[in-house]
């Protein structure tokens, strides 16, 4: 409810845009009316509300504070969920500028271990936005900061009154204006953002602020963005209302990109004033927590991620990338970016290392280097050591947050004919070196082309790439410890021009409370040179679309998943043969569970997976300082139907369980096939929400 109110308070601010000041986006620096607006804000805020009768109040905040991270190339998909707090605290304030916070309630939910400890101000509120110097991370994070609406500040800011609107009915409609902040120096630690203020008073009714490169003291930080709103309460005082910070720490882990991600979300209510709060209270640490034995007596409701804000495993909330946004739009982007230097890079960790049936064992890596001006520069290279074979790619891109990325490449790789993989590569990798089970059917792919893909539009994001190919089929060059390894298919040796639209949506919420994802595509392949003579059949121009969408919605503790893959192809011309790289291959653990790898093939297929999972027990136990494994994993008793297309549509249904083990780490299949051909199956393997960083 809470967070309907405050998108409501702002969508009227939004769309009650008056005249009174300069239209939305004009910015004209440092102009008489902006100053004024800066100094009476700063005058109001040197005078801590001494002329208003506040003497002192007690209110309650309740917030989460979240740790996420994110792993693979381009750091695309949502971030996982590793550990949340949920706080309960009683806020106390004094004039003039004394603060106390007392964490009454605390409780956790671990869902990957870790042994992250937040610093002491990440659980609690920002009161009075901010002291005139900034400091975050107990100055570890941020320190030393010149606070905008400060009298150092002043002196060190530009504003620009850049829109102006109403907030509030009748009565208590109140007019606010957005100012603009930026460095005069921006090569020096400040904050970039905007300030919405109370004219009538000069009151801070809200901050959006990022920070400067210079204003990091931890090279890792990659971004820290801080949402400060308040509200009239009372009808008398501006006071903290929703609360949001971001910390972002980017690097490296084992060559490979990591970030991670702390996430805090308040909101301040029950505001009590001129209660004669006794000085004794504000001794100490600002922030303190109240001894287990009362901390574990809060009364909570339900469960912590039922409570949980619903968008907190989005790449970005809507909020924190608005300041993010607004401060690149502010400063020059050198004043935000980190020292480049060329870095190791991989797609996944398959690329560093990894085994099929046609390189054997292969090794690998990559380089990527930021030039500076959105443009950059990659390239990955590998060895396999039974088709004694290089391959590998790169490309030149340049991009820009608000219009997308232009990437011109090059590649000598391997292509796999499956819409969707049947297991993770590092599984796949060790059941192919020991028993000769390798779920990969790929073709050599020589190509050069380009690809624009557009910046993400709500979860979504579009790609077109168009490209000249040369496809060939390979060859079994290794030998597994023990049994063999099947053929490879028998791709066409064509050369081709190739055009290829996708969209593609990270698992984000949609309809009734479900999380889609999905991920669709159409391409056409156009034979290079169709007049010269021997160009057969498997040469004519060939169209095809695929979609995979896999849905989610929690009911209870009960989870209902579903799975559905949908492909077809067709060449032109009547008659004439599909080439064998474009047909739809079904069967193995996802697509087919029940039936062996890609046995079912076609022009057109699709298969449809539903599943309950339930709440099932484990034995708990201690991993010391990264936590505890929690006493429940989860049964998933599933459905699965596959069919196929042509003269005659034939089906093949199959049942089966899977069992999750905690942190929904690795999951135990077993399935039965029940049409032609259909089979007992076992598997394991990670979940399926690392495969794409495995």
């Amino acid at each position: 409810m809470r967070d309907v109110k405050r998108a409501a308070w702002w969508f009227v601010a939004i769309t009650s845009v008056l005249g009174a000041g300069a239209p939305a986006g004009a910015q004209t620096w440092n102009d008489p009316r902006s100053l004024s607006l800066a100094q009476e804000a700063t005058r109001r805020r040197a005078e801590q509300l001494a002329d208003t009768g506040l003497a002192d109040y007690q209110a309650s905040a309740h917030g989460y504070v979240t740790f996420l991270a994110q792993l693979g190339e381009g750091l695309r998909t949502p971030p996982k969920v590793i550990k949340t707090d949920e706080l309960e605290l009683e806020v106390y304030w004094r004039a003039p500028n004394l603060s106390k916070q007392r964490i009454i309630g605390r409780r956790d939910t671990l869902l990957l271990p870790t042994d992250i400890a937040y610093h002491r101000d990440h659980l609690g509120i920002v009161q009075n936005n901010f002291p005139n110097i900034i400091r975050i991370g107990e100055g570890d994070e941020v320190r030393d900061v010149p606070h905008p609406l400060s009298a150092l500040g002043l002196r060190e800011y530009d504003f620009a009154l850049t829109d102006s609107f109403a907030i509030g009915t009748g009565t208590q409609r109140i007019h606010v204006y957005e100012v603009k902040v930026r460095p005069k120096d921006d090569r020096q630690p400040r904050v970039v953002g905007a300030v919405y203020i109370d004219p009538s008073g000069g009151q801070v009714v809200r901050m959006n602020l990022g920070f400067t490169r210079a204003a990091f003291l931890d090279n890792s930080l990659e971004e820290l963005a801080v949402v400060l709103e308040n509200r009239l309460v009372g009808g008398r005082f501006w006071l903290p209302s929703h609360q949001q910070v971001e910390i972002r720490r980017s690097g490296t882990w084992m060559d490979f990109p990591a970030r991670g991600i702390i996430r805090g979300r308040w909101e301040i209510g029950d505001y009590r004033f001129n209660l004669s709060l006794p000085p004794v209270i504000f001794t100490g640490p600002e922030i303190v927590q109240a001894p287990p034995d009362v901390t574990s007596r809060y009364p909570w409701k339900g469960k912590i991620l039922d409570s949980l804000p619903p968008d907190v495993r989005a790449v970005t909330d809507a909020d924190i990338q608005r300041v993010q946004e607004e401060v690149r739009q502010l400063v020059r982007a050198q004043a935000l970016a980190r020292p480049q230097r060329a870095a190791m890079s991989a797609r996944s960790a398959s690329d560093l290392a990894h085994v099929n049936r046609v390189e054997g064992p292969a090794v690998g890596s990559g380089l990527s280097k930021v030039l500076g001006g959105g443009v950059s520069i990659d390239g990955r290279a590998r060895y396999g050591f039974a088709d004694h074979e290089a391959k590998g790619g790169g490309g030149l891109t340049l991009a820009r947050p608000s219009l997308g990325s232009l990437r011109l490449f090059g590649e000598k790789d391997f292509r796999d004919v499956g819409d969707v993989a049947e297991r993770s590569g590092a599984m796949n990798s060790l059941a192919a070196q020991e028993f000769g089970s390798d779920y990969t059917d790929p073709f050599l792919v020589e190509a050069g082309g380009a690809r624009f893909e557009s910046p993400q539009i709500g979860s979504t994001t579009f790609r077109l790439t168009g490209a000249y190919e040369h496809q060939r089929p390979l060859f079994v060059h290794a030998t597994p410890v023990t049994r063999q390894y099947a053929p490879t298919i028998p791709a066409d040796d064509r050369h081709a021009t190739r055009w290829a639209l996708e969209a593609e949506r990270v698992p984000s919420l949609w309809w009734l409370g479900t999380e889609l994802a999905f991920h669709a595509d159409a391409r056409l392949t156009l034979p290079f040179e169709s007049s010269v003579i021997g160009y057969g059949a498997s040469d004519l121009a060939t169209m095809r679309a695929a979609l995979v969408a896999n849905i989610e919605r929690p009911v209870g503790d009960f989870r209902i998943v579903t799975a559905t893959t949908i492909a077809g192809v067709r060449t032109v011309g009547e008659g004439t043969p599909v080439p064998v790289a474009d047909l739809v291959y079904l069967g193995g653990p996802v697509s087919g569970p029940g039936y062996t790898y890609h046995s079912i093939v076609s022009s057109f297929g699709w298969s449809e997976h539903l599943e309950m999972r339930v709440p099932a027990p484990f034995p708990a136990f201690s991993l010391g300082r990264f936590g505890r494994v929690p006493a429940r994993g989860s049964f998933a008793p599933f459905v699965h139907v596959v069919g196929t297309g042509g003269p005659i549509p034939r089906g093949f249904p199959s049942v089966g369980a899977g069992y999750l083990l905690p942190f929904d780490l690795m999951r135990l299949e077993v399935a039965r096939g029940l049409g032609t051909n259909g089979r007992w199956t076992f598997n394991v393997d990670l979940s399926r929400e690392f495969w794409k960083i495995l």
